[in-house]
């Protein structure tokens, strides 16, 4: 595996398995057996409901858990947002059964953000998240936390994929010290993604499927990639990535992919705003 060291020198590794749309009922064998495959960083949310299946997976694998990174997600909070937001990252670390995080994210750029801010870098400085940060927020809310905070968000995880490739973004992120990592790196499925000719070819060079030279495009560029699947043989095949190398060439030509626009929803459009701010989690 290979590591990425966040702002504050936590390490964090550059390739981990996401639990976004798996069932809560199917999680906890899906994490088992990407545990199983050598995958130890988890990533899941608040607004997946299903932390507690992802801690049920953590305590019946016997891995130590300094061998572990787990993230999860704060969603929106109305104020008094500092309140709220001890509650649910309590509320979270009770359904996963761990003492800490290893990465604690602001879900979404919505609600009373200073305040969800300002509780989440007392978490912080409480070593109860090792490190936080964000997601989903574009450059001008990013720069806007950074500039007018003390703590720099460690991580940003927004959409990246072969056709939003955010390559000016990841530019100005890490020019601030924050990690990018992706969301949706297979678009899911969007745009033909797994029968793409261009990523098709390059496979074949390196006898890999099509979100294998995805996901190395990802890790080789430095983007945290967190693939979901709930198949064992795909959760290996989508490990098996770190044994080739894309060439510049190969690389410019996936350059060529991106549309530089999302394939799922705008942050900056009102309807979607108006969506996100009436969905309310119970804790």
């Amino acid at each position: 595996m290979q590591y990425v060291t966040l702002n504050n020198s936590v390490e964090m590794p550059l390739l981990g398995f996401g639990v976004y749309q798996i069932p809560a009922e199917d999680t906890e064998r899906a994490v088992s057996d990407a545990l199983a495959a050598g995958y130890r960083l988890l990533d899941t949310a608040a607004a997946y409901n299903n932390e507690e299946a992802v801690g049920r997976a953590v305590k019946s694998s016997g891995i130590a858990r300094e061998d572990l990174f787990v993230t999860t997600k704060l969603w929106v909070q109305d104020a008094p947002a500092q309140d709220n937001t001890k509650r649910a990252f309590e509320t979270s670390l009770t359904r996963l059964g761990l003492d800490y995080l290893d990465l604690y994210l602001m879900h979404q750029p919505f609600g009373d953000v200073y305040g969800q801010w300002r509780a989440m870098e007392a978490f912080n400085r409480a070593g109860t998240a090792k490190a936080i940060g964000v997601a989903n927020f574009y450059p001008d809310r990013l720069l806007d936390l950074i500039v007018n905070n003390e703590i720099t968000p460690a991580v940003n995880q927004v959409e990246t994929h072969p056709f939003f490739q955010r390559v000016d973004y990841q530019d100005l992120m890490r020019e601030h010290g924050v990690q990018i990592q992706s969301w949706g790196g297979f678009a899911e499925g969007r745009n033909d993604l797994f029968t793409n000719s261009l990523l098709a070819e390059i496979g074949k060079a390196y006898d890999k499927s099509v979100a294998q030279v995805v996901l190395r495009w990802l890790t080789q560029r430095g983007v945290i990639a967190i693939p979901k699947s709930v198949r064992p043989e795909r959760m290996a095949e989508n490990f098996d990535v770190f044994d080739f190398q894309l060439t510049d060439e190969q690389m410019a030509q996936i350059a060529t992919l991106d549309t530089g626009s999302s394939l799922f929803f705008d942050h900056h459009d009102p309807e979607i705003v108006s969506w996100l701010a009436e969905r309310r989690l119970d804790a």
